[in-house]
């Protein structure tokens, strides 16, 4: 699990993990979309305003692709 990010950390999705299960994305949208290929992408950098959300998505992701970094 990621620890809970500060303003300049971006976050970032394991795309070899990813299962494309949009969970991530039906949690945060304005920040993950999915890609053509079917899985999890970052659309925006992380901004504090939000971080129960992230954390949100982070911990709904049931491979622990997602991260702040």
């Amino acid at each position: 699990m990621a620890e809970e990010g500060k303003e300049g950390k971006k976050l970032t999705v394991d795309r070899d993990n990813c299962i494309g299960c949009g969970n991530c994305v039906s949690t945060a949208p304005e920040y993950f979309k999915l890609g053509d290929d079917g899985k999890s992408k970052p659309i925006k950098d992380y901004e504090e305003a939000d971080k129960d959300k992230i954390k949100e998505a982070i911990d709904n992701c049931p491979v622990d692709a997602i991260s702040l970094e």
